[in-house]
């Protein structure tokens, strides 16, 4: 990581969330990327790329979840795909928000 874009979720808050509270963070900055992908906003897109990596990077590296480890890691080389590779995998705006909707909606509903 070249810039923290969320110092006090590196200082340790990050590994006291759950991993649906942690994965719909990441699908925040994801939501927050496409929003600024369809107006045009590039500064703002790729602001929240680095946030949206930022916060996967974070989770992956979480020994908690080191038995998903493998679904961790496939998750974020789809992302990376789509934001920056050739989008082997087929990804769309829509299919990634919902993807990381059902994490978001699980970390409310267990609140």
């Amino acid at each position: 990581m070249d810039k923290v874009h969320h110092p006090n979720l590196v200082a340790g808050r990050w590994f006291s969330m759950s991993l649906a509270e942690q994965l719909g963070n990441v699908g925040s900055e994801v939501g927050r990327a496409i929003t600024a992908q369809k107006s045009g906003e590039k500064q703002r897109e790729e602001n929240a790329k680095a946030r949206a990596m930022e916060l996967f990077d974070l989770t992956v590296s979480d020994i908690r979840w080191s038995a998903r480890l493998k679904e961790l890691v496939r998750g974020r080389e789809v992302l990376t795909d789509w934001f920056y590779g050739n989008n082997i995998y087929g990804s769309s705006s829509e299919n990634l928000e919902k993807y990381f909707y059902y994490f978001a909606y699980a970390a409310r509903k267990t609140r």
